[in-house]
């Protein structure tokens, strides 16, 4: 009889299992293509309103229909991103990661709705969040909601 494979273990740690999955390589996708798309949408498509002569959209034109949804598609990928990595099959997911990524959830929701009211006398000059107005509350809350579904997964 033969010896059965080795497995690569370049990628995998023995006590904790693989570094790199299927679910954790969608979810960084799911996390790029969200801010890409927020990016985009921002710098390239939106009208900018407060412009002395507001020119036309940017394309394609399916997105400058989209006007204030764009934010909604892009954060929503964020935040199904993370959770998509809050399996525990992701580094992520497990408990070192999953402690360390709640914290940040909460912090990062935490510091998006302080900005907010930080800023609420003239948000202008911030980008994104000029465009959301009271909407911002809901983006910090889902940051929040997603540390919550990590708070699950920590030991």
């Amino acid at each position: 009889m033969s010896k059965p494979k080795a497995k690569r273990s370049e990628f995998v740690d023995p006590a904790a299992g693989p570094v790199i999955s299927v679910r954790f390589v969608l979810a960084v996708l799911l996390i790029v293509a969200g801010i890409a798309w927020i990016a985009y949408y921002y710098l390239a498509v939106r009208v900018d309103p407060t412009a002395a002569a507001p020119g036309k959209p940017g394309g394609p034109a399916f997105m400058a229909d989209l006007a204030n949804w764009n934010y909604a598609i892009g954060f929503g990928a964020i935040m199904v991103g993370l959770l998509v990595a809050a399996h525990p099959s992701t580094p992520l997911g497990r408990t070192p990661g999953a402690g360390a990524t709640m914290v940040a959830c909460f912090l990062l929701g935490l510091a998006w709705i302080v900005a907010f009211y930080v800023f609420s006398n003239d948000i202008s000059p911030v980008p994104v969040m000029n465009d959301l107005g009271q909407k911002n509350l809901m983006v910090g809350i889902g940051f929040m909601a997603v540390g919550f579904a990590y708070a699950t997964r920590w030991e």
